[in-house]
């Protein structure tokens, strides 16, 4: 047995409805922006949805580290742990990005094992095998105190018959809308907790291809997880699952649970929009900084990664101006010696970050802060 969708309140409705209108603005918006600036924001949301929910289970890597990993970059200051937690988490996420156009897609048992061995599969043991279901129990305890469990998922025999159930749930259709269904197939796998480890990321993971399925947006702009990874929020998120009980208990209201998420689906869509407006001010300010000192066009991209990430590697900047080795280790160079940006570290591990003649307008520009709306409060 599955928890029951619950019906909306006519609050919930409004709510959806702005959320709605959020991300079909976002997509016109994101159509008609300079493609330069649209994908610097994909990648970026892609490695701040694979932070953000790695750093729930307690792997704490940076953004920008993230991306540098996704680049291919290998001197990048992480633990090994770390580092293949991240590229395997962005693997299963790239595949599931790649699903969201699939004509003849179907959920499947053997895929979610699938996308399970993307995830865990460099933690393959017997004890806790990756791409297969759990075989004993499993807890989730106490973040101050393991010896408590607050949650009791439901008897390994139990599972084979839940996932089915689940996997028919997935392929029906009962009439909710796409994002309800999302954060309900969220609340579903996470518990029924099917494997001894990852079922965290896993649902997060359900969630964003449901997300993106539904095709309003493409699923770089579609995932809540960097929502879900804020520390406040991630409070709100364990709370709200404990709120359910401490053990399966399908048979009841989980109002809270969508109210939480359809809150999460519109800030972050605040989010997303603010930090595309950000881009653009940001890269209209570099653009205009590049001119008067008459620098070349193509440092703006350079430029514009330090602005809004913090730094810029050279292979970054080579590949996204399409440049070779040479001319973009002298137009770094040039911009070292004109103040405008200051190298760290040698060699292979070398970024740049802002030096003092980095324009301030466009820093400020790329620090302002967003004061996000409450969408229940309004």
């Amino acid at each position: 047995m599955l928890y029951p969708t619950p019906v909306l309140r006519s609050e919930d409705q409004r709510v959806l409805h702005e959320i709605e209108e959020l991300r079909r603005s976002l997509r016109l918006q994101v159509r008609s922006a300079p493609t330069k600036w649209t994908d610097g924001l994909r990648k970026f949301l892609t490695a701040d949805a694979v932070a953000a929910s790695n750093s729930i289970e307690g792997f704490k890597v940076s953004t920008v580290d993230v991306e540098d990993l996704i680049d291919g970059e290998r001197d990048v200051d992480v633990s090994e742990e770390d580092r293949e937690e991240t590229l395997a988490y962005q693997r299963m996420m790239t595949y599931i990005q790649t699903l969201h156009d699939v004509e003849d897609f179907r959920y499947g048992k053997e895929l979610l094992n699938a996308l399970h061995w993307m995830l865990q599969g460099h933690r393959n043991t017997p004890r806790k095998p990756a791409g297969q279901w759990r075989r004993g129990a499993v807890y989730v305890t106490d973040a101050r105190d393991p010896s408590i469990a607050v949650y009791t998922a439901p008897e390994a025999a139990d599972v084979p018959d839940l996932m089915g159930e689940l996997v028919e749930w997935l392929n029906a259709d009962d009439g909710s809308h796409p994002l309800v269904r999302a954060a309900m197939a969220h609340l579903h796998l996470v518990s029924i907790h099917p494997w001894a480890d990852g079922n965290g990321r896993m649902s997060r993971s359900l969630q964003t291809l449901m997300i993106a399925r539904e095709g309003e947006l493409a699923p770089e702009f579609s995932s809540i997880e960097a929502w879900l990874g804020r520390p406040g929020n991630t409070w709100e998120y364990y709370r709200e699952l404990q709120s359910r009980g401490a053990i399966y208990r399908p048979d009841q209201d989980v109002s809270g649970w969508v109210r939480f998420n359809l809150t999460a689906y519109h800030q972050q869509a605040q989010t997303v929009r603010s930090r595309l407006d950000r881009s653009g001010r940001v890269w209209v300010l570099l653009d205009e900084f590049a001119a008067s000192r008459g620098l070349e066009q193509r440092v703006v991209s350079a430029l514009h990664d330090v602005a809004m990430s913090g730094r810029v590697r050279r292979t970054r900047y080579e590949r996204a101006e399409d440049l070779g080795l040479q001319r973009a280790q002298r137009d770094l160079r040039d911009l070292v010696a004109a103040g405008v940006l200051t190298p760290v570290g040698r060699t292979r591990a070398r970024f740049y970050t802002a030096g003092s003649a980095f324009p301030e307008p466009a820093l400020e520009a790329a620090r302002t802060p967003l004061t996000l709306i409450d969408p229940y409060a309004s």
